[in-house]
């Protein structure tokens, strides 16, 4: 089975400071919910911006649905087929209504009206915040930020997410929503947690970024031996 990920030996280091990843290689198969986790700073959340190419490693490849990317142009592609919901919601709703801001994808991808009002219900339907359409965007609580910013991935009809701490701030019950939400879609997915909880109940495989490289835990057992 070919992975939809495949990055080998990616090294990356933000100007003026040390290193940050030093040779990271990570797949992600078809099917699969793979947590990533690690202590604050290890570069985790840069490790998922290298994978849409918002940001561009220092050396190394990163192979996406089977191509090499690496030019800008490579990685538009790659936006479409990869949804990233980012750590703060509040970078990523910019419109005054949840209507508007779940349809903006969808439209940017040359859907017509009809097609963008069908997702809009669709989706909004599928994570039971149809009585959000026309809710104003940043009025909402803060879990309702987080719901409406993965509805707004979701209707681009990804066939891969990437979540960047989906969890942080939200209270028991909307966790718990969150959590049947995932576990329901059939996408694969790279989620960024550090709440062991959450990643027990959702992944069917965890790594660790430690160091700048990706540590898989059967392999720490197996040293450990």
């Amino acid at each position: 089975m070919s992975p939809m990920f495949d990055l080998e030996n990616i090294h990356f280091s933000y100007p003026q400071r040390p290193p940050i990843l030093s040779g990271v290689s990570l797949q992600l198969y078809p099917d699969e919910r793979l947590c990533l986790t690690g202590h604050n700073g290890t570069g985790k959340s840069t490790l998922l911006q290298l994978m849409v190419g918002l940001l561009q490693p220092t050396s190394g490849d990163i192979s996406a649905f089977g191509k090499i990317r690496k030019e800008e142009k490579d990685f538009l592609e790659v936006r479409k087929a990869a949804g990233f919901v980012f750590q703060d919601p509040d970078d990523q709703l910019f419109c005054p209504t949840v209507l508007e801001d779940v349809a903006f994808g969808p439209l940017n991808l040359g859907k017509s009206k009809d097609e963008v009002l069908s997702i809009v219900d669709k989706t909004l339907l599928s994570l039971g915040l149809s009585e959000f359409k026309d809710r104003i965007t940043h009025k909402l609580s803060g879990g309702e930020k987080r719901l409406v910013a993965l509805a707004t991935v979701l209707a681009m009809e990804p066939q891969v997410l990437l979540l960047d701490e989906p969890t942080t701030n939200l209270d028991e019950e909307t966790t718990e929503k969150l959590i049947g939400i995932l576990l329901d879609l059939p996408q694969s997915m790279i989620i960024v947690s550090h709440d062991p909880h959450f990643r027990r109940r959702i992944a069917t495989r965890m790594v660790q970024l430690r160091a700048g490289v990706v540590i898989e835990p059967q392999s720490k057992c197996k040293h450990a031996v």
